[in-house]
């Protein structure tokens, strides 16, 4: 796209018109995030047993001493040594960041159904410390929707993001909230899949200040693992 050439006089018109719509969009957004805090949330009757390099956690052990966790739902599949390229966008961002929220009563993990060996093979390889366990022997990564069984995918019983059905891919990406009171119940107060993970990366949004945007002739598609650039 070729820019409008103006006078600095006619830009600054031109920025404050714009300024009065993110101005509007902040206050929105203020709403929005007010709404969701406001959801109603699900207490979990399962107790879920994850695998760490450590041993065996429970879902009640990411805690971590908080009264939040988030999950990011890392897409990695079982007999595939594929490395979503999109969660490890994500995941680039993640250690940088709760540095500062784990001061704010939320703490972090990563699940993927894989064996904890091969979690272990991609967070050394990319240079990751965030605590990162496998569900591989738990139900939770079909609990939460981001992994589906050939009989779901095949029937069309495969939903996710509320409402895309799923016929092809064993395993999808999101972000789930729980949190914890003080007698130890673990509440499920969020998900988010897809575009909603755009929350988490950082990088665009300063993409997303200058004229050639995120620079995308397809979704997405420049960003590599940030060892093959």
């Amino acid at each position: 796209m070729t820019p409008s050439i103006v006078s600095r006089e006619e830009w600054l018109d031109a920025r404050k018109s714009l300024l009065a719509r993110e101005r509007a969009m902040t206050h929105e957004l203020d709403a929005l995030r007010a709404q969701r805090r406001q959801l109603p949330w699900v207490r979990l009757d399962k107790t879920y047993i994850f695998d760490g390099p450590n041993g065996e956690k429970s879902l009640g052990d990411l805690f971590e001493g908080r009264s939040q966790l988030a999950v990011y739902h890392f897409m990695l599949t079982p007999g595939s040594d594929h490395i979503c390229s999109g969660c490890s966008f994500i995941a680039d961002h993640i250690d940088a960041a709760r540095q500062h929220f784990e001061q704010a009563d939320l703490s972090f993990a990563a699940i993927s159904r894989v064996p904890v060996e091969q979690i272990q093979a991609v967070k050394t390889r990319l240079g990751w410390t965030f605590p990162w366990l496998s569900s591989a022997r738990n139900s939770f990564n079909f609990d939460f929707a981001v992994s589906f069984t050939p009989e779901d995918r095949e029937a069309g019983r495969a939903i996710y993001n509320y409402g895309t059905v799923i016929r092809n891919s064993p395993d999808m990406f999101g972000t789930s909230i729980f949190a914890k009171d003080e007698t130890g119940d673990i509440f499920h107060t969020y998900s988010t899949y897809h575009r909603g993970n755009e929350l988490q990366i950082g990088a665009f949004n300063w993409l997303d200040l200058t004229p050639k945007g995120r620079n995308e002739t397809d979704t997405m598609s420049w960003v590599r693992l940030h060892d093959e650039y």
